[in-house]
């Protein structure tokens, strides 16, 4: 089933049948059918429409936030922030994927070529809950300029998202059979990634989820770009302003509900400030960081996506602390309904404790001390994820050698956590393969065919 249950409160809202295997055939027959067409319609046609999407997001960003904040808990605020990513996303592919799908001149050894850029045919998006409507953009916008067909998944919580995407992509001209929303359950994945009509998958969601599907686009030998999970690094060398650093960085690890795979879920901090850090983020943390109704746009805390991803985070919390963590504040799932956990901060995790090497997908903080640069070097990298990072400091250059030593697929100084349309998406390690956004997000699923002239 797909559910809508108000995390708020508690209270079920809605619930909608899963597809069955015949209707999901039918969804998949229908976007390898629509390819043929909308691969031959001119670029500059596709990204009109793409544009035209940009539009009607913007103009329906209240209701998509209103969406988001009843499904999984989005702070309003966030919510209308989230959607002026996307339009940024679709504006970005509309008004610049032309030129990036152009036939490329290629000079060659005796002679001349052409690298032609082609789309790869129908494929399957498998989207998270966290971003409900940014995920789908971000995979989905270039795709569609390109001329390549989607099947949709959404996560099983968010399906008023699903089908608000999929009206807005049609009103703005999207062939209904181009894009096709699929309440497919996850058992269901396997077969439609085995079907030999979809030529590749995009997934964004948890370490577990890319592993399964990665083995079963792998086994059928098809095109996969995941984006899974993360515990990026934040390291703070030095600061001329500790209390706005502070109030920065907590605002970057506590947004979303600390829900965010590229969140700096842990802070590394240089010795001879980290006392100082750790006491004004632990009184900033407990003091600012309240419980609320998420449709308040005075709410700081809202609820997490579910009672479950509540008492999931709580248990790390609590085996951190049995192990031997230090916990500053909070820790603790909040009386009454709704999914709510106290924000929270932990110090003195070692290699030995599990909170050092998981991730941690709620509004917990993990601050670590170092002796030295290179000690804070180490320890960003002793993770078996490698999505983002940030370096914080007043020193640019000093911030860029670190930056540059740094395992991780995208690094930001002074600021975390960030995401632009033109700026490639994405992590190494376990944190998944492939690139979305930017220029290379528009090349994942695209045939580069060399024709020698």
């Amino acid at each position: 089933m797909y559910t809508v249950t108000n995390p708020a409160t508690g209270e079920l809202v809605e619930q909608l049948p899963n597809d069955t295997d015949a209707e999901v055939q039918a969804a998949i027959a229908r976007v390898h059918g629509a390819f043929a067409d909308w691969r031959r319609r001119p670029a500059t046609e596709r990204a009109k429409i793409v544009l035209r999407a940009a539009e009607l997001f913007a103009e329906r960003a209240d209701e998509l936030a209103a969406i988001m904040t009843l499904e999984m808990g989005k702070r309003i605020n966030e919510g209308r922030g989230e959607i002026g990513v996307v339009v940024d996303i679709f504006t970005y592919y509309g008004q610049h994927g032309p030129e990036l799908i152009a036939d490329q001149p290629l000079s060659i050894r005796g002679g001349e070529a052409v690298i032609q850029k082609t789309p790869l045919g129908a494929l399957l998006g498998v989207m998270p809950w966290n971003f409900p409507c940014y995920q789908v953009a971000r995979f989905v916008a270039p795709n569609l300029v390109l001329g390549n067909t989607i099947l949709l998944k959404h996560a099983s919580i968010c399906p008023r998202s699903a089908l608000a995407i999929a009206e807005i992509l049609h009103d703005a001209g999207v062939p209904e059979d181009v894009y096709v929303n699929t309440f497919a359950a996850s058992r269901q994945v396997p077969a439609i990634l085995a079907d030999p009509r979809i030529q590749g998958v995009s997934l964004t969601g948890s370490e577990q989820a890319g592993i399964s599907v990665a083995a079963e686009a792998g086994r059928n030998l098809k095109k996969a770009v995941l984006e899974l999970g993360g515990s990026d690094p934040l390291i703070v060398l030095d600061t001329d302003d500790m209390d706005e650093t502070v109030t920065r960085t907590a605002t970057a690890r506590m947004r979303n509900c600390g829900q965010s795979c590229n969140a700096p879920k842990r802070m590394i901090v240089l010795a001879d400030i980290y006392d100082e850090f750790v006491d004004k983020l632990t009184r900033r943390v407990a003091e600012y960081y309240r419980p609320g109704d998420p449709a308040d746009p005075a709410t700081t805390l809202p609820p997490l996506a579910s009672v479950a991803a509540r008492d999931e985070v709580a248990e790390q919390v609590a085996t951190a602390v049995r192990q031997g963590a230090t916990l500053r504040a909070g820790g603790r799932p909040v009386d009454g309904p709704g999914a709510y956990l106290e924000a929270t901060v932990l110090t003195d995790v070692t290699p030995e404790m599990n909170a050092y090497y998981e991730e941690i997908f709620g509004p917990v903080v993990l601050v670590f001390r170092a002796d030295s640069e290179q000690e804070a070097i180490a320890i960003a990298n002793d993770s078996p994820f490698g999505l983002g990072a940030s370096v914080w400091g007043t020193d640019a250059e000093r911030m860029r050698r670190v930056a540059e030593q740094i395992e991780s697929g995208m690094v930001y100084l002074n600021s975390a956590g960030g995401s632009q349309a033109d700026l490639p998406f994405g992590g190494v390690k376990r944190s998944g393969m492939g690139r979305e956004l930017g220029p290379a997000g528009i090349m994942e699923f695209m045939n580069q065919k060399s024709i020698r002239l």
